[in-house]
């Protein structure tokens, strides 16, 4: 395996971060677990949040993958209103950017991209500067931290198998209650199985007649071939017509 390429750059201090970090944004509209918490479909994310937390009585779930077959499934959403249901009920909540070829937690929440994931994983910041500095806070939403991708890097599946990545997952569960990482999209890239397969637990987003059949069957196989642990489907964009309670999201557990 060839080694990690990038430019040996190192990225602004802490400080210059941190006050970065507090300029004025505005949450997309697709967090329903902030906007409107009261809705069906927030409904639907504390009732997929109740169903994770029993999926593995006997061991505890710290890290869950969400991933989809394919883009636009709404794998994103899903993770972003997942992990802000977790930080409601008091969980001290990460929520980390992998898809490192097209990210977009950043801009679901107002924040810059300027330093990420792949910095750190890169050994591209200050030396005298803890890793933790670096996961930036949302002041609008309590017990929720943002990691963000940090820069497109030419390799990202070999970053994310790499020994530096499984050892930053291990820090980052000794300060969280529960990390929640957003994946691409499963039956078209390697890196959510890469990913998934030292995670607790992951969690298959399905669009509602709009995924791909044969895709949803190619990103169960996947999952299965690295041995990830199928915590569920979650099932979206149903048709407000279907007259089902939870509009929009639904949750189904997973049986082989």
């Amino acid at each position: 395996m060839s080694s990690i390429l990038y430019k040996k750059e190192k990225v602004v201090s802490g400080i210059e971060l941190q006050h970065k970090r507090f300029v004025a944004r505005e949450l997309s509209k697709n967090l329903i677990m902030f906007h409107d918490p009261k809705s069906p479909a927030a409904e639907a994310y504390r009732t997929l949040r109740t169903n994770v937390g029993f999926a593995n009585i006997d061991n505890e779930i710290k890290t869950i993958a969400v991933t989809s077959p394919e883009p636009s499934d709404g794998k994103s959403t899903t993770a972003c209103n997942f992990a802000i249901s977790l930080a409601q009920i008091d969980k001290k909540v990460l929520l980390v950017e992998c898809d490192l070829r097209k990210p977009k937690l950043h801009r679901y929440f107002g924040i810059g991209n300027d330093v990420g994931l792949t910095h750190i994983i890169a050994d591209m910041i200050f030396d005298d500067q803890p890793v933790m500095n670096f996961v930036k806070k949302i002041p609008d939403i309590e017990n929720l931290s943002i990691l963000t991708a940090g820069f497109t890097p030419p390799n990202p599946s070999e970053m994310l198998s790499s020994q530096k990545f499984k050892n930053f997952l291990d820090l980052l569960k000794e300060e969280f209650d529960i990390i929640v990482i957003d994946t691409p999209p499963v039956a078209q890239l390697t890196d959510a199985a890469i990913v998934s397969k030292i995670t607790d637990g992951v969690l298959l987003v399905i669009a509602s007649g709009k995924t791909n059949a044969q895709a949803a069957i190619s990103a169960k196989q996947s999952l299965l071939n690295a041995d990830a642990n199928i915590l569920g489907v979650v099932l979206t964009k149903i048709d407000k017509r279907s007259g089902s309670y939870y509009n929009y999201y639904n949750y189904s557990s997973y049986e082989e």
